[in-house]
């Protein structure tokens, strides 16, 4: 190798690297925005197939969370268990927490769910992707409509005074959704090869629902009070909870902090998401 070529290989290997990041996510947009047709027509067919053969239809969509609200309502009134005061009614508290709680765990399972349905697909034909996850995200927003409805129906049985604070607690709302969906896309590469994952995911957001202030209002000693700490569900679920009843937000900076982080971490799954699945397509058709 002669010098000129040494010098244009130390020249134009930065630039190179620069343009890299720029192309993939240019690349990762136009997939997005190609994928959109594809992804409604995927959503419908889900959404259909989901009632289809369904006595009770949506009803489905809202009946585990008031059940579990109704046991732990039933629970505490007889002093079986004793959460400890709750500043406000304790069945709207367990109620839009266990709401919340759902809404988190279905976008944690959907981008799983959805791929690993798809895989005889994937095989077989050449698409974008991103249409999996987004119909998914569609089939998450549409179950959350029916769960806000819900939310305030709960807020005018029990006379809670409605405030702007419904609509601002949307957006923690949506940073519960984000939330899942990122750590659903990190964990669907390994799902997709290892069934454990698919079998274990409910036994760990079981587990994960009780370190989390669903049904109990956030300790205040240790070790309970760190684990609510840096459980990144509870600021965004006690944002929205507290919204929705109160109007205002206790803990801005934790929820602010939490929602900077799933955006960071959800672009990074979703990197993660498009380098991986190629590989593991050809592993599974191989």
């Amino acid at each position: 190798m002669n010098q000129e070529e040494s010098a244009k290989i130390i020249i134009y290997t930065p630039e190179s690297q620069i343009r890299t990041p720029r192309k993939l996510i240019r690349s990762m947009w136009n997939d997005l925005k190609d994928s959109r047709e594809l992804a409604w027509r995927l959503f419908i067919r889900d959404l259909s197939a989901q009632y289809r053969q369904s006595l009770f239809g949506v009803l489905w969509a809202f009946a585990p969370p008031i059940i579990t609200s109704l046991i732990f309502i039933v629970l505490n009134s007889r002093n079986v268990i004793n959460f400890g005061e709750t500043d406000i009614p304790y069945p709207v508290f367990v109620l839009i927490g266990t709401l919340l709680w759902q809404i988190f765990t279905e976008s944690l399972n959907a981008p799983l769910k959805s791929v690993t349905a798809a895989k005889p697909l994937l095989v077989k034909v050449n698409f974008t992707h991103e249409a999996l996850i987004i119909s998914a995200i569609y089939l998450v927003l549409f179950n959350t409509l029916i769960k806000l409805i819900i939310m305030l129906g709960v807020v005018i049985v029990f006379k809670i005074p409605l405030t702007w604070g419904l609509l601002l607690a949307l957006l923690p709302i949506l940073g519960l959704i984000f939330l899942g969906i990122c750590i659903g896309l990190l964990l669907t590469p390994i799902g997709m090869l290892y069934t454990d994952v698919t079998s274990s995911l409910p036994i760990a957001t079981q587990l994960f629902f009780f370190v989390t202030p669903v049904v109990y209002p956030v300790p205040n000693t240790m070790p309970f009070s760190l684990i609510a700490l840096i459980n990144p569900v509870s600021p965004l679920l006690n944002a929205a909870r507290d919204l929705i009843v109160k109007g205002t937000m206790s803990n801005l900076i934790p929820f602010l902090v939490v929602s900077a982080l799933t955006f960071i971490f959800s672009f990074i799954a979703w990197v993660i998401y498009r380098l991986a699945l190629p590989i593991i397509i050809e592993r599974i058709s191989a």
